[in-house]
């Protein structure tokens, strides 16, 4: 039976042993305004944080680093584990790394929990040749939403409803007349959206979302609909270069892209979203019914991150070296490991780059 008390043997003379086991990450905590308490009562995260809107599960930002809570390295942020261990990353990501980005331990990527207790503000992210000349060298941002849950009217905003002008948009910021141009597109569990950089959006009240996007904290709120924060003013708004990078035309209302679930004995797994900076996938894993073990492994091109949404589970090479994992967790599996396998039941969320 799997427990939060199982012991994690992870203890070798052998310092080569750590390439061998993935570890556990314990993310940083994020109090915004809009946030809830979902994550704390539904995916157990310890924080005094009041409300907690975003976890970052898997970061090596300086905004919210990921610390690591098991095997050799409990207790080291993962960023500097991985500027002790270039090699963890693999050989894809180095090609999306700048050298000084490599030295100081970042991964292309970053991963988070969000609950949107109440709307978050309409904004919009650089990509990566705006951000580098006006963000100080910094990475853009695109990203993607998994939708873990959502409430019976959810929606999120996703562009604009017509092809707008420059000094239109502006106007209608200033006036506090923009939520009359943005589409709203109904929100529900299982659904998955990509957001490019440069396009206008905004999680809406009432959803849990696991977002994976590019390593980086860039947004420019266009409209906060004159909330204030705790500290009694309205947060800062960033319309200049909101306008440098937003995309004026129209879009049209993602869809729902039929989903392939490929099989295999305890282990299905269906590709959620592609693109230039990750892959996304979604695992569900049922070793239970079937009484067969699921083969895993990663090769020398990517290391993984695995994000458990439902269930739990254990990953092991044999009786001294398991990990066990439950709903909320967050998996870095290095690059290169093999010979492991994996039994449970359970959701779970793979990114690789």
């Amino acid at each position: 039976m799997i427990n939060r008390n199982t012991s994690l043997k992870f203890e070798t003379a052998n310092r080569a042993f750590h390439l061998e086991m993935p570890f556990l990450l314990k993310p940083a905590g994020k109090d915004y305004l809009w946030g809830g308490q979902r994550l704390k009562t539904e995916f157990g995260k310890e924080s005094r944080l009041n409300p907690l809107a975003e976890t970052w599960e898997c970061s090596t930002h300086p905004d919210g680093l990921s610390v690591v809570e098991s095997g050799e390295f409990a207790g080291m942020t993962l960023k500097d584990v991985l500027k002790e261990h270039p090699e963890y990353l693999g050989t894809h990501p180095l090609k999306c790394c700048t050298k000084e980005q490599l030295e100081a331990g970042e991964l292309p990527v970053l991963i988070k929990f969000i609950d949107a207790k109440k709307d978050l503000s309409v904004q919009v992210h650089p990509d990566d040749a705006y951000a580098k000349v006006h963000e100080n060298g910094s990475r853009g941002k695109t990203e993607m939403w998994y939708v873990l849950d959502a409430s019976k009217d959810a929606s999120l905003v996703y562009g604009f409803n017509q092809d707008m002008e420059k000094n239109q948009l502006k106007e209608s910021i200033e006036k506090g007349e923009v939520e009359k141009y943005l589409q709203k597109v109904p929100v529900h569990k299982n659904d998955t959206f990509f957001i490019e950089a440069g396009t206008v959006h905004a999680i809406g009240a009432g959803s849990l979302i696991a977002e994976i996007q590019e390593n980086s904290n860039l947004t420019y709120r266009m409209y906060d609909y004159d909330r204030v924060a705790k500290n009694g003013k309205k947060r800062p708004l960033h319309i200049e270069k909101a306008l440098d990078v937003v995309k004026l035309c129209s879009s049209t209302a993602p869809g729902q892209s039929l989903r392939v679930l490929n099989y295999q004995r305890g282990c299905a797994s269906e590709l959620l979203c592609r693109c230039r900076y990750f892959q996304v996938e979604r695992l569900i894993i049922n070793t239970e019914q079937c009484r067969q073990l699921v083969e895993y492994h990663t090769d020398s091109t990517s290391f993984q991150v695995l994000l458990c949404i439902d269930g739990c589970g254990v990953i092991f090479k044999d009786e001294d070296s398991e990990l066990p994992f439950f709903k909320g967790d967050c998996i870095f599996v290095p690059a290169g490991v093999e010979g492991m396998k994996m039994h449970g039941k359970g959701k779970m969320i793979k990114v690789v780059c």
